[in-house]
């Protein structure tokens, strides 16, 4: 059974303009401005530069001092390009902090940290094991695997060898959102309990209540992920996209399994590489047909109210860029503890 799809103020994203608009989307073309991209993990970044991109825009990483900075070239190559993304000696914003290096995409004089998403389980100043990060890529527009990434109900087919099957006995599934983030919060009453819990926190009975959550900050394109099983462990992963290309998406992940069982603990993560070739396995041939017109229908059930909400939430912020208007109007650092539901005693940081 499938109750409360819909969150409130769905008049606005399920009206036939609305849904008009959702069809006529083409996420490569989305490039947010004023923004904190997780360009590296902490540990990634040290005294010789590494190389990373945004909307491919390079970004040169390295520390001084231990001091985490980023340029738009090699120290020494010369001549700065004008990108207006940095200041006069062609550094960007930059802060530390989760464990990742930060750097700011858009006007140098608006980064603040403020604009910083909340994150409220991994530690504001890093520090965790290196084997709860990992780093993948999808090859596709990075809006496309967050798209695949809101609707929750599609890990119980595409990834059921680790998540569970979806069978349950009711579920419930609601959707709130911003003019910054998107949150989808799915209940499940006696589900199937996932396969890598059976086999690696020893769960014994034949059914758990997940609560599982979903929420992504638009302009960073980056995505917490929170699921609590009882009996089970939590699990809390950072899901960062960031768009490298129009067509490349990579991912630095974090999955702050640290306080579970000690199986558990070390073997979710590495889970996340079996979970992302599966999700690439839809998203990487799904995001050229953007690129093309067709007369194929873009077709939506009452199931994806969450990935239409942030189509519809992209696109409007991509028209108040446009129009000039690059403001904040919801605070994307506020603590989202309560609505994800975090177990706050496991991570007092």
């Amino acid at each position: 059974m499938l109750d409360n799809i819909a969150g409130p103020d769905d008049s606005a994203f399920t009206s036939p303009a609305a849904l008009n608009d959702i069809n006529n989307w083409v996420p490569h073309d989305i490039v947010m401005r004023d923004a904190w991209f997780p360009l590296a993990h902490s540990a990634a970044v040290g005294k010789k530069p590494v190389r990373r991109s945004v909307y491919s825009v390079p970004y040169f990483l390295w520390r001084e001092d231990g001091k985490a900075v980023a340029a738009s070239v090699l120290p020494g190559a010369g001549a700065l390009p004008e990108t207006g993304l940095t200041d006069a000696a062609g550094r960007y914003p930059v802060m530390e902090h989760y464990g990742y290096v930060w750097c700011w995409y858009g006007n140098p004089l608006a980064a603040d940290p403020l604009h910083l998403p909340s994150i409220p389980y991994l530690p504001p100043n890093g520090g965790l094991p290196g084997y709860l990060t990992g780093t993948v890529r999808f090859d596709c527009a990075a809006p496309v695997s967050l798209e695949n990434l809101i609707d929750l109900t599609h890990a119980d087919f595409l990834h059921a060898n680790v998540v569970g099957d979806e069978k349950s006995e009711s579920e419930t599934v609601e959707v709130f959102s911003d003019s910054e983030t998107v949150t989808m919060v799915r209940t499940c009453i006696g589900k199937s309990v996932a396969p890598v819990m059976k086999f690696f926190s020893g769960i014994r009975q034949p059914t758990q209540q997940v609560r599982q959550v979903i929420r992504i900050y638009l302009r960073s394109h980056a995505a917490i992920a929170y699921g609590r099983f009882t009996p089970g462990d939590d699990v809390p992963l950072f899901h960062p996209c960031v768009p490298e290309t129009r067509d490349r998406t990579r991912l630095d992940y974090t999955m702050n399994t640290s306080n579970a069982g000690l199986l558990f603990r070390h073997v979710m993560p590495k889970a996340s590489y079996i979970v992302s070739r599966q999700d690439s396995s839809m998203t990487s041939p799904q995001s050229p047909r953007y690129m093309h017109e067709s007369k194929r229908r873009d077709l939506h059930s009452k199931f994806d109210v969450a990935g239409q909400r942030y189509r519809l939430l992209m696109k409007n912020l991509v028209a108040r860029q446009a129009a000039g208007d690059f403001s904040y109007r919801d605070n994307v650092s506020a603590d989202c503890s309560d609505l994800i539901g975090l177990r706050k005693e496991l991570f007092r940081y």
